[in-house]
């Protein structure tokens, strides 16, 4: 019979250690009982020590731990000592740890926290009986129309909100089941998910992100997953897989559900709210909502007590690739070329035929196009003007690229003295070929079209997004969302030459995409830049499909305004920048929010403007914008990389496409880099560098030959 006190000679990863069979047993059902008796198969050095093959820093705190039961974490790793003690089994270890890291993390959020919101009772598909709602995991009851929801700031909550289940008890029963079979936990750490990143043959830029367990990808969609998020005024819409509903902010009562559309096939694809539609056979106002499933567009009315109708069912004969308001109009359109058209007062519908359609941008009631030919065409929407000979849009070519480049993203400018003719314009675009250029249209060049004004060729690959703002130009190419910025100079508010856009910063985001993402997952997923032309604006990122936390950067510089993690630990799995109005009350002033939508399909809240401020008022060293090489690490811990196949970066579908919610061409989804990096004012400092690539060209301008797939390297 062997003694309790028989030493034990232990090779932990080649470091030796020797203590007695009590101290390793004290814990019952724990990796060295199933070891010491004999459940599980060991290994044995030459000084016949018993081989463990795990970290021994890590392995000397825990040991501390079993012979004195104190932990001592000065220059610890907490989540790496924590996984090692549930590796190990050591449960009372696991539940200390558990509780340090619940200490930074709270249901109520942060200083940032603004509000959640419960998702909606799905409504009931055509032919399916109530009873299979109860199907879904609605462990709290779902909201109805009408219902108060509770906000930050004291609104009444009439329905129970989702709360992160931070009970000990309940996390660290989980741990000890776990520790029944201790190899099986380790092994399905990194087996839960599996992503790889690529360039394709088609010229895209290609992230996967895919299941290793699942050899097939199903088409079963969470149908309380938010796909969507937009928001005008103190309104926002939610969009589900099968229907979509708004939410209305009142003053002393906060957010409330207003309204929910029938249940829709097939899936929702876009989505569009106008809250500021005048009626023109009543006294007040209606607001409007849209939604596209494949090439048909829904169009409701609903008024601010919930009550509907639906306005009519359009077709675009086409996939609808981007849908949104200029004023009373509703606007769809398609990458093929179409431009569908609603008019609120002719209550008419119109397809219009034109150029493939690139990137496009609104200012005012114009629409302006981006097209294939290297052409930039507008409609004036508020005059909803018609040719007389064939009763056609009055589509007009403003600009023709000197290249004939395809026009890949574009954004307009109104300068403050910028009249209703549309003298004093100024836009920017960017092209296949990676060129950004300015052209403005100032009184004395009236009469003479858009004239060029700059033109940079800082990017190698085709541009994806350009912004021009009153202070700043930014730019994004395909080749890992490298972005570019310059300080603008104005001239009583004219874009000058004098002395002109300089320079201001160079850096890359990080944002990767599913293997087969949802349909709409582009829409709800585009990084921005979000905010006023003459504020500050900022790109949300998101850097690998399945997390539950986003970094917020400003658009000019890539610096980090702050990190956004759901209080409910919940998978971000949609997101909207929107500013919604002040209150009634005496100085209030309009404040900027993060909305994301969840896969539990709950909206939290954030405010932005706070974060701003926060940041503006801090003088310290700013922080880099993404994740430094710990957290994306973390990010990536459950996931696989690999090279890539193909030599060739891709050609993404503009932002503009971009700068109305909702742009995406079909076919052309937008990819992010593998590598992190930043540089400032000329100073370019490496953070990480995942995946290198060589660089390439579109347009059949350069070609380089695919490369051999490296091998997986696993995290």
């Amino acid at each position: 019979m062997e003694m309790a006190g028989e030493i034990i000679h232990l090779n932990v990863g080649g470091s030796r250690f020797s203590t007695s069979r009590q101290t390793l047993t004290w814990i019952p059902d724990s990796f060295f009982t199933s070891m010491l008796s004999g459940r599980i198969s060991t290994l044995k050095d030459e000084t016949d020590a018993i081989f463990i093959d795990r970290d021994p820093q890590l392995f000397t705190v825990i040991l501390n731990f079993l012979r004195t039961k104190e932990v001592h974490l000065k220059n610890v790793d907490l989540p790496a000592l924590r996984h090692e003690a549930e590796f190990y089994g050591i449960t009372p270890l696991v539940r200390r740890l558990m509780l340090c890291e619940d200490l930074d993390c709270a249901s109520c959020g942060d200083v940032l926290f603004h509000g959640y919101l419960q998702p909606p009772l799905p409504p009931v598909a055509e032919g399916m009986s109530t009873s299979s709602d109860s199907s879904l995991d609605n462990s709290e009851p779902p909201c109805r129309p009408g219902t108060a929801l509770r906000v930050s700031d004291g609104a009444s909550a009439s329905c129970p909100v989702h709360s992160r289940n931070s009970s000990l008890d309940a996390r660290a029963s989980h741990s000890r089941q776990g520790s029944n079979d201790w190899r099986i936990k380790d092994q399905m750490r990194n087996s839960s998910s599996d992503l790889r990143h690529s360039r394709n043959s088609s010229l895209d830029l290609t992230k996967t992100f895919c299941n290793k367990d699942t050899s097939t990808h199903t088409s079963f969609v969470d149908p309380l997953r938010v796909t969507m998020v937009r928001g005008h005024h103190n309104w926002i819409c939610i969009a589900y897989p099968h229907f979509v509903c708004c939410y209305r902010m009142k003053d002393s009562t906060g957010w409330h559900l207003i309204w929910v559309s029938p249940h829709m096939e097939p899936q929702v694809e876009r989505i569009a709210i106008n809250a500021k539609v005048l009626n023109p056979n009543q006294d007040n106002t209606h607001k409007m909502v849209t939604a596209s499933t494949a090439n048909l567009i829904h169009l409701w009315s609903i008024s601010d007590e919930g009550e509907s109708r639906e306005i009519g069912v359009f077709n675009l004969n086409v996939s609808v690739d981007s849908l949104f308001f200029i004023g009373s109009q509703l606007v769809a359109l398609s990458q093929t070329g179409k431009v569908g058209v609603w008019h609120s007062m002719t209550q008419h519908w119109q397809i219009q035929d034109v150029v493939p359609i690139r990137s496009y941008d609104t200012a005012g009631s114009f629409l302006l196009l981006g097209c294939n030919n290297g052409s930039i065409y507008y409609i004036d929407m508020q005059k909803f003007p018609l040719r007389m000979k064939d009763n056609d849009l009055l589509v007009t070519e403003l600009y023709k690229d000197p290249n004939n480049d395809m026009v890949t993203a574009l954004s307009v400018y109104l300068t403050p003295k910028t009249s209703l003719s549309g003298n004093w314009i100024e836009i920017a675009y960017g092209t296949s070929s990676g060129t950004v250029r300015v052209i403005v249209q100032h009184p004395e060049t009236v009469g003479h079209g858009p004239q060029l004004f700059q033109t940079f060729t800082v990017h190698r690959s085709p541009v994806t997004k350009v912004m021009l703002s009153e202070k700043h130009l930014v730019s994004a190419c395909s080749e890992y969302n490298h972005v570019r910025s310059w300080s603008v100079t104005r001239f009583r508010g004219m874009i000058s030459t004098q002395p002109g856009s300089t320079p201001l910063a160079s850096f890359k985001i990080v944002s990767l995409e599913d293997l087969d993402p949802h349909i709409s997952y582009s829409a709800g997923n585009d990084f921005g830049p979000f905010g006023e032309r003459d504020d500050q604006q900022v790109f949300i990122q998101k850097v690998v499909p399945e997390t539950d936390q986003l970094f917020v950067r400003l658009s000019s510089t890539g610096q980090r305004v702050c990190v956004i993690k759901s209080v409910d630990t919940s998978t971000v799995s949609a997101f909207c920048v929107h500013e919604c109005e002040g209150s009634n009350r005496m100085g209030s002033r309009p404040r900027r929010y993060l909305f994301t939508g969840h896969s539990n399909g709950s909206i939290q809240m954030w405010d932005l403007t706070t974060a701003l401020d926060l940041m503006n008022k801090t003088e310290q060293i700013p922080v880099v914008g993404g994740p430094n090489p710990c957290e994306l690490v973390r990010l990536l811990d459950q996931c696989d990389l690999s090279s890539s196949r193909c030599s060739t970066p891709c050609l993404s579908p503009s932002p503009s496409l971009l700068t109305g919610p909702g742009f995406q061409m079909t076919g052309m989804k937008l990819r992010a880099s593998m590598a992190v990096h930043s540089s400032i004012s000329g100073s370019h400092q490496s953070l990480i560098q995942i995946a290198g690539a060589e660089e390439g060209a579109e347009g059949g301008a350069r070609n380089t030959l695919p490369r051999p797939t490296p091998q997986v390297t696993k995290f």
